[in-house]
């Protein structure tokens, strides 16, 4: 019994007019260089709507080196192959376009390399010196910039990540599949970078290429597509190994040391300290009593989002939930402890990933409407007293002090466009939630005629679903508004009992620029943006106060420095608490939570 050696998949999407020449092609060309019986040629159709299954079944039933593997959903390029190679024979897999833009003259090499000199992985090069690839300036351009950003960000040694024409040693490509986490068009891209991670032999070799058919930029592929993929590999291979507490802490430590050193060249540190030294211990006591009492409002608000989505569980579970990711978020970067939130909830409660994500989706727009909205409020009032004037003559000019005024005009300009980004998110999610309308797949349709495009839909439209739940609830809409309001009126009156620590009357104007300030502060800070050493919080935070109440600009940056403290100090007791309660390792739950691109499919049982 004769052994299949090589196994060749053709990845095919509704490619009727060209799959049976180019079947034939492929058999003829691996004849003249293998012996008969020891190739087979597997038809990937991944999910046609056209003719070609038919023709693919035909071929099949018509010469026994043919195999037609059939996808009744669209898997996509990177999925549909390893579909394929998951049911091939050969110990040397082999894929390439089915356009056959590669010149098939190179296809003895690209076998060979694997099969007889033990390459791992080999593939076709259409930008090596020495290859003649015709390449137009819309795919040339483009192609050279990919590669290039691939070869700086991902530390590439290889000159063309994306030609379609490539082989595999079966075992090596084996162990290589569980670790490659793109499904579509980045597959190719990713395979070959983790092959060299980890060590495998990959060959790269010249290929005359003629281009087929027409191309052209594809928004949702080229640019959210591959360009999100390069950073989320980027952070997976570079950034994430390197990410423990004592690094996070360490480097927080570093930034507050530095943050602090540039201030002093703008304002004297004695005057802060001697503000700060002035508080009644007592009072900032009293505003950690306040903070405190909010947080239960926190699991009371999640409990309501959950439930809208149907999911029951009691606040005391999800406080602590609250407390253990706002946690991680003071010890990790990138917000790392969102994530923890929905693995505490997916390992103690089964609350599967996407509705974790979308809850904390839902609870976060309705912050920032909440933050807005009393903004807005107090904006208005001050318009009306006259105050705006004396809020615009800080920003514009330097009587706050310098960095803290260049601060403050960042953090109003971004705290702006943050509240104005999640009026419009309110708007749409509202709208979409009213509407039997499916506004994702049109828009999505309008930026995108590629496959690709369907997946992005799928994820959005399983994203936003949980999010339209909430907002279709009118019950529930109002309970978590009311609870959004309530929570960050505590968050207020925390800072305001600062104020009163620091020795300042609780008059009515100072209560409004506090709600003022401490709403521009927080919608600000959502960008990680510190300008001048200052924080986009503390900036906003001073030259809001320091120019509409007769607080004086170190007294500002005092205030803001202690309520951040009472805030943060309630945080990590309550947080290091419900870990214990719970039973839950941050760092663990930090890793473990970034496996959550493996998501289930969702179930409410």
């Amino acid at each position: 019994m004769t052994v299949v050696e090589v196994s060749v998949v053709l990845p095919a999407y509704n490619e009727a007019d060209t799959i049976e020449q180019t079947v034939s092609i492929t058999l003829e060309t691996l004849a003249s260089f293998l012996p008969d019986d020891t190739y087979e040629v597997i038809v990937a159709e991944d999910g046609c709507s056209d003719r070609t299954p038919e023709i693919a079944t035909r071929l099949a039933n018509e010469d026994s080196r043919i195999r037609h593997v059939h996808s009744d959903d669209r898997l996509g390029r990177g999925g549909a192959l390893e579909y394929a190679f998951e049911r091939a024979d050969g110990e040397t897999l082999v894929y390439f376009d089915t356009d056959l833009a590669t010149d098939m003259s190179h296809l003895e090499e690209l076998v060979n390399a694997v099969r007889i000199d033990g390459y791992d992985v080999a593939t076709g090069s259409r930008w090596m010196p020495e290859n003649r690839a015709d390449r137009p300036a819309k795919r040339g351009i483009p192609s050279f910039g990919y590669n290039t950003l691939v070869r700086a960000v991902l530390r590439s040694d290889l000159k063309d990540h994306q030609c379609g024409f490539k082989a595999f040693d079966r075992q090596a490509l084996e162990t290589l599949l569980p670790i490659v986490q793109d499904e579509h068009w980045f597959w190719d891209t990713e395979l070959l970078v983790k092959a060299q991670r980890n060590g495998y032999r990959v060959k790269e070799f010249p290929v005359d290429w003629t281009p087929k058919g027409d191309s052209k930029v594809d928004i949702v592929r080229d640019v959210f597509g591959m360009g999100s993929q390069i950073l989320r590999t980027f952070w997976e291979l570079s950034v994430s190994p390197r990410i423990t507490r004592e690094v996070s802490l360490g480097a927080g430590t570093m930034l507050v040391v530095i943050a602090l050193l540039l201030m002093t060249q703008y304002l004297d540190p004695d005057r802060v300290l001697a503000e700060m030294a002035g508080a009644a211990p007592e009072i900032v006591a009293l505003s950690a009593v306040v903070y405190a009492v909010s947080w239960p409002l926190r699991g009371i608000r999640y409990r309501d989002i959950l439930v809208s989505m149907g999911y029951r569980e009691r606040w005391g579970f999800l406080t602590g939930a609250i407390f253990i990711s706002q946690t991680g978020n003071l010890v990790f970067p990138a917000r790392a402890g969102d994530a923890v939130r929905a693995y505490v909830i997916k390992a103690r409660r089964s609350i599967p990933y996407p509705s974790g994500f979308a809850s904390l989706a839902v609870e976060r727009v309705f912050d920032l409407l909440t933050i807005t909205l009393l903004a807005g409020v107090v904006m208005i009032g001050l318009a009306v007293t006259g105050s705006a004037e004396q809020l615009l003559t800080a920003l514009t000019g330097d009587t706050v002090g310098g960095d803290a005024a260049s601060s403050g005009r960042t953090a109003v300009a971004v705290a702006s466009g943050v509240g104005l980004a999640a009026i419009g998110a309110v708007v749409a999610i509202v709208a979409s939630a009213r509407s039997d309308r499916n506004f994702v797949r049109a828009v999505i349709g309008r930026l995108s005629s590629d496959s690709y495009a369907d997946y992005v839909a799928g994820v959005i439209e399983g994203f936003v679903g949980d999010v339209q739940t909430v907002a279709a609830d009118g019950s529930a809409f109002t309970r978590v508004g009311i609870g959004s309001l309530l929570i960050w009126t505590f968050d207020v009156i925390t800072a305001l009992i600062v104020f009163a620590a620091f020795g300042y009357s609780l008059t009515p104007s100072l209560v409004a620029v506090g709600f003022f300030a401490v709403s521009v502060g927080n919608l600000a800070k959502v960008l990680p943006l510190t300008p001048g050493g200052v924080g986009l919080y503390e900036g906003a935070f001073t030259v809001i106060v320091a120019s509409l109440t007769p607080v004086g600009v170190a007294a500002a940056i005092g205030v803001a420095i202690v309520d951040h403290a009472v805030k943060n100090v309630v945080t990590i007791i309550g947080g290091v608490a419900s870990m214990a309660w719970l039973n839950v390792s941050l760092t663990t739950a930090v890793e473990e939570s970034q496996s959550a691109d493996a998501i289930e499919p969702e179930t409410n049982d």
